[in-house]
């Protein structure tokens, strides 16, 4: 027989990612009780076990801060995976914020007899069915949230592997295969380069274009824009990475013509940071391939007609917001497709970590939020 039970609480976190526990975080210093409701058995969990072995922060730690603990001058400029999930630890513990895991939201909806959100959710270990009534719910889930892989002509026919690239971890078991990585954001670039350094053949497919610089050309940049214009800063960085690069679309890898930053602002896609995939595509070493037109048994077929053999398929292709399948009356934060419209919503309702701004966007979200819970709840006294 499955329990059932209902409590109020005045905040509902949906999620313990970097948003969720910043959001926690910054509510519980002004004293406002709140309940973290986490699907998995651990805070981070795409960190701690949907990342690659190799990764690292491209950003410096002053932009990868969560609110009220900045990263202290012993941690090193560029913290590497390890250390960033140490770091979220620590915050965790530091601001006492104790997740219910293993709860798995089911429905969320806006009761307009009690005025307040209902959450159902699930305890996967019980099984048992919880139901929170609360009036402010805060959708924490973030950007990367199911990894998402697109229909093409064929997928279902190949025989080799297919996976998502929260599923990939090291280059170790691909050596000497045949291995395309479909996308050429960051996660792409920086797997192909993986797969590489472990002696497998890795192709990738870049469909759009797209800017590439070095770590040091954003830090630059960042503390560029601070000061001067996106415009003069667009202009300084891209002729910086020309001099640095050379021409890229020699290689295949066409540039928008939009400055890097003018991307980040209106589309929401970063530019690549490089770490040594280019070096290794002007020795040959990694293929960049046109858009792939059909999938075959063995084979990929390509828009230029050409076709070639591979043992697996790497889709690093992004995530989708998945929170429209539980989340009614969502419209007033979310398009249909999950694509973040406002961060504060109507009745209460909040989404934080969607605004492609990372852990500095993150940082900004949970201080507004709580900032604005604060005031509605003074109103309200």
């Amino acid at each position: 027989m499955v329990n059932f039970s209902k409590q109020e609480v005045e905040v509902v976190v949906v999620g313990a990612g970097p948003s969720g526990i910043a959001i926690s975080a910054c509510l519980n210093n002004f004293g406002i009780k709140n309940v973290v409701l986490e699907k998995e058995d651990c805070c981070a969990y795409l960190w701690k076990k949907k990342t690659y072995d190799r990764l690292n922060l491209h950003l410096a730690k002053g932009f990868c801060s969560l609110p009220f603990m900045p990263h202290t001058t012993s941690t090193p400029k560029y913290l590497s995976k390890n250390e960033f999930i140490q770091y979220l630890d620590k915050y965790v513990e530091h601001f006492s914020i104790k997740p219910n895991f293993q709860t798995c939201v089911e429905l969320a909806f806006f009761n307009s007899e009690e005025g307040k959100w209902n959450v159902k959710s699930r305890n996967l270990a019980s099984g048992d069915l919880e139901v929170y009534a609360c009036n402010f719910l805060i959708l924490a889930t973030g950007e990367n949230n199911e990894g998402y892989i697109p229909k093409m002509v064929g997928i279902e026919k190949f025989e080799g592997e297919i996976i998502h690239s929260s599923d990939y971890k090291s280059g170790q078991k691909y050596k000497e295969k045949n291995v395309l990585i479909v996308g050429s954001g960051n996660s792409g670039m920086e797997i192909a380069f993986d797969l590489s350094n472990y002696g497998s053949h890795a192709s990738i497919v870049v469909r759009s274009p797209i800017h590439v610089l070095t770590r040091e050309m954003v830090y630059i940049a960042m503390l560029m824009l601070k000061y001067l214009p996106v415009s003069l800063v667009d202009t300084v960085i891209a002729k910086y990475a020309k001099f640095k690069f050379g021409n890229l679309a020699e290689l295949g890898i066409p540039q928008p013509e939009e400055g890097p930053f003018s991307v980040k602002i209106s589309k929401g896609r970063s530019p690549v940071i490089d770490v040594g995939a280019i070096d290794k595509i002007k020795l040959g070493q990694i293929k960049v391939l046109p858009e792939i037109s059909e999938i075959r048994e063995c084979t990929v077929v390509f828009d230029n007609g050409d076709e070639h053999q591979f043992d697996a398929i790497i889709f690093a292709t992004g995530y989708k917001n998945v929170a429209t399948k539980w989340l009614k009356d969502y419209s007033s934060i979310f398009l249909e497709d999950g694509t973040l419209i406002n961060w504060k919503g109507e009745n209460g309702l909040y989404a934080a970590g969607f605004s492609k701004r990372g852990i500095a966007g993150i940082s900004m979200d949970a201080i507004a939020i709580a900032d604005n819970i604060k005031t509605v709840r003074g109103d309200k006294i």
